[in-house]
């Protein structure tokens, strides 16, 4: 366990469409969303870098694919113990990632009454998160055979856009003057 493990999770999905290259077998019908292709749950820390990615037909529930995924994180990260979701990640799951795990699942919910879009507490680091992958072009819809490469890819596309962070932050810093250097 290192001290700079995340204590804090954020999941959800996404789902995608698929190309035609994409196998009937790794596809499916998220029926809420009215999409035929893949889902992508991802798992970020709480400034929305990304700690874990499964990929999956879009007809798996939230519930099966983030009992997958919050078992391989916690093996991962041993501080792990809070997670926050949407409202397709109740019932069971709460229950047996809390005595399974340790990990506390909240489910964050929106106000029956409100209408429109409005920011949740939370759950708007990992919806950054995917905008963050939408900007790289091959995400905006699922073109990989196999869902490992799918996977691959979120993980690149997130490696770049930290990559570029990184650079620009060493750009900004300014150059050691010589009385300082010595």
């Amino acid at each position: 366990m290192c001290a700079g493990e995340p204590s804090a999770a954020v999941i959800d999905s996404q789902s995608v469409k698929a190309d035609v290259t994409v196998a009937l077998t790794s596809r499916g019908f998220d029926a809420g969303k009215k999409v035929n292709g893949r889902k992508r749950h991802l798992l970020t820390d709480r400034l929305g870098l990304l700690l874990a990615v499964l990929v999956t037909p879009a007809s798996t529930t939230d519930r099966d694919a983030g009992r997958i995924l919050l078992s391989t994180t916690a093996d991962r990260f041993g501080r792990l113990a809070r997670a926050w979701a949407d409202g397709g990640y109740t019932g069971r799951l709460v229950d047996w990632s809390a005595t399974q795990l340790g990990v506390v699942l909240d489910v964050v919910r929106r106000s029956d009454d409100t209408q429109g879009f409005q920011v949740l507490l939370r759950r708007w680091i990992v919806e950054r998160s995917f905008a963050w992958c939408l900007r790289s072009r091959r995400q905006v819809r699922d073109y990989e055979r196999r869902t490992d490469t799918s996977e691959a890819v979120v993980l690149w596309s997130m490696t770049m856009l930290m990559s570029r962070r990184l650079a620009a932050r060493h750009r900004q810093r300014p150059a050691p003057r010589l009385e300082e250097a010595a």
